[in-house]
C-alpha cells in the first residue's frame, strides 16, 4: 500500500538522518575496519574446518578471487596466480562465517525496556565470525529492514540479515515494546502486514494461543515465509502438529513434560523446573517426541549461550564483551550475574547439562539443529563474542569440534535456504570465512583469538571494530 511505503520511507530517513548524526562523533568509517580488501587472496598452509561435519584438513591452500572460494585444496595442488596476495595461516585454523538464527537487533536495558542497537551490534556480530544471521522477533521491525537493506548495498558492514517480523504474543508480557494479539484475525493481519513490508519469517511467543499460532503458520506458509517460536501456553507437540518450521532454545522451554498442562496456558514456572528435574532423557515420551518433530521435518535452535548465564557457577561475560558495554549497562549486568552466584539461579547445573545433551540426542537422532545465541536474559550475551561461546558450548555438550562448526554454519544455511551461497568453504562459494588464530580442535577456547573475518571475499580487522564499539552496547 502506498501509505505503507510513505510510512517505511519517513522511517528510514529518520534513521538515516540519526545514524549521520551519529557517525559525526565516530571517525572510523567502514573501510577503517578493512584489513585485505585484495580482489585475490591465498591462504596458505591452513587446518581447514569446511563445516560440512567432515574432518578437518591440514596444509591446506584457500584462494579467494572477486569475492569466491576459486580453488580448496592441498598446498601442492593449487597454483597461486602472479599477483595475489598472500597469507600465511600456518598455525591457524579456517572456518566458514557463522550463519546463526537466533539473534536480535535489541540489547536489554533493564527491567522491561530494550533498546535498538541497529549501529553496534551488525559490526560486532560480524566481528565475532558471524557472517549470515536471522533475527529472532524484533522489538523495531523498520529498523531491522532498514539495517538489512543498508548492509546489502554496501552502506554498512555487518551480516547478511534475514528479518523476523515483530513477537507474535498475546496478552500477559509487560513490554511496552511488543503488540499484544486480540484474536486470529488480529494476528492475521499482522503476518499479512509485516509480509508486505518484507520480513522473510515469524516468531510466535510465550502467551500465544493455539488457534493464533495455526492461523499464524497457515497465513506466513501462503507468504512463502517460515515460522519459529519460543513457547509456553503451547507445548512443542501441538505446534509440530500444526506445521511449525522451527522451536527456540532447544528443549529449555518445552512445556510438554507438565503435569496437568492447561491449554493455552503456561504453567507455573516451578511445574516446569519440577518437569525438567524428573525428566528422563531415555524415555519413551521424549523419544516420541524427538521422533515427531523430525518426522515433521521441525528444526530446534539451540541458545546455550543465553541460558548458561542463569546457571551458578558459569563464567562472568568475557572481559572484551564487558569493556563494549555502557558503564550503567555493565554495572546492572555485574550486580545481576553476582545475584545468580549467591542464590540459586533459573537452572540448576544438573538441569542445564540434562537439557544440553538433549540437543545432542535430538541431533543425534537425525534432526535439523541449529544455533543461536540471544543477545537477551540480563545483559551476559553480547554479539562479537556470543557466536564464539555458543560453539563452545555446543562442544561442551557432546559434539566434537566439526559437528559444532557445521551446526553453527551449513545447518542455519540450509534452513534459511542460502546454503548454495553461504555455509561451508568450497569452490564456487562466497569467501565467508573466519580466521582462527590456534587450533579449536585441541581446545575449543582458541576460537576466542579471531583477528580476522572475511566478508564476500573483504577481510576485517575484527580488534579495530571492538576497539571502536568500546562503551556503545546499551546505548547504540
Amino acid at each position: 500500500m502506498a501509505w505503507q511505503r510513505s510510512l517505511r520511507a519517513a522511517v528510514l530517513a529518520g534513521l538515516l538522518t540519526s545514524t549521520a548524526a551519529f557517525a559525526a562523533d565516530k571517525p572510523a568509517g567502514n573501510s577503517d575496519f578493512v584489513a585485505y580488501p585484495q580482489p585475490v587472496i591465498a591462504f596458505t598452509h591452513a587446518t581447514v574446518v569446511d563445516g560440512t561435519g567432515g574432518k578437518a584438513k591440514t596444509g591446506q591452500t584457500l584462494l579467494i578471487d572477486q569475492g569466491r572460494i576459486v580453488a580448496l585444496d592441498k598446498d601442492s595442488r593449487v597454483k597461486i596466480p602472479d599477483g595475489a596476495t598472500i597469507i600465511d595461516a600456518k598455525g591457524k585454523t579456517l572456518l566458514p562465517g557463522f550463519v546463526m538464527v537466533h539473534e536480535h537487533m535489541f540489547y536489554p536495558a533493564g527491567g522491561v525496556e530494550y533498546n535498538e542497537m541497529s549501529y553496534s551490534f551488525p559490526r560486532l556480530y560480524l566481528a565475532g565470525g558471524t557472517t549470515t544471521m536471522r533475527t529472532a522477533g524484533s522489538m523495531m521491525p523498520y529498523a531491522d529492514l532498514n539495517v538489512r537493506d543498508a548492509i546489502a548495498h554496501g552502506d554498512a558492514i555487518g551480516p547478511d540479515m534475514d528479518v523476523t517480523g515483530p513477537y507474535l504474543n498475546g496478552p500477559g508480557l509487560p513490554i511496552p515494546a511488543v503488540h499484544s494479539l486480540s484474536g486470529v484475525d488480529d494476528a492475521e493481519r499482522t503476518v499479512n502486514y509485516w509480509a508486505d513490508e518484507g520480513v522473510t519469517s515469524y516468531k510466535a511467543y510465550m502467551q500465544i494461543t493455539r488457534a493464533e499460532l495455526q492461523r499464524v503458520i497457515e497465513v506466513a506458509h501462503r507468504r512463502n515465509a517460515k515460522v519459529t517460536a519460543h513457547l509456553c501456553s503451547v507445548t512443542y507437540r501441538e505446534a509440530v502438529d500444526m506445521g511449525i518450521d522451527n522451536l527456540e532454545h532447544g528443549f529449555f522451554v518445552s512445556t510438554d513434560f507438565v503435569k496437568d498442562k492447561q491449554p493455552d496456558a503456561c504453567p507455573r514456572g516451578a511445574d516446569v523446573a519440577q518437569s525438567f528435574a524428573t525428566l528422563d532423557p531415555g524415555s519413551p515420551e521424549v523419544k516420541a517426541l524427538i521422533k515427531r518433530m523430525i518426522d515433521h521435518h521441525v528444526a530446534l535452535t539451540s541458545t546455550l549461550t543465553v541460558f548458561e548465564t542463569f546457571v551458578t557457577g558459569r563464567p562472568k561475560a568475557p572481559q572484551g564483551a564487558l569493556d563494549l558495554m555502557l558503564p550503567e549497562v555493565r554495572a546492572q549486568y555485574e550486580d545481576s550475574w553476582n545475584k545468580v552466584q549467591t542464590n540459586k539461579g533459573r537452572f540448576t547445573p544438573e538441569i542445564y547439562a540434562k537439557l544440553s545433551r538433549l540437543e545432542k540426542q535430538y541431533a543425534d537422532a537425525g534432526g535439523l539443529l541449529l544455533a543461536g545465541t540471544d543477545p537477551t536474559g540480563f545483559g551476559g550475551v553480547v554479539p562479537g563474542f556470543s557466536s564464539k561461546r555458543e560453539v563452545e558450548l555446543l562442544v561442551e555438550a557432546g559434539f566434537s569440534f566439526e559437528q559444532a562448526i557445521k551446526i553453527a554454519t551449513f545447518n542455519g544455511a540450509r534452513y534459511l535456504g542460502r546454503d548454495k551461497e553461504v555455509g561451508t568453504l568450497a569452490v564456487g562459494k562466497r569467501a565467508d570465512i573466519a580466521v582462527v588464530d590456534g587450533d579449536p580442535l585441541k581446545d575449543a577456547s582458541a576460537l576466542e583469538h579471531m583477528p580476522l573475518v572475511f566478508k564476500n571475499g573483504i577481510g576485517y580487522d575484527t580488534q579495530k571494530i571492538f576497539t571502536a564499539m568500546h562503551g556503545t552496547v546499551g546505548l547504540h
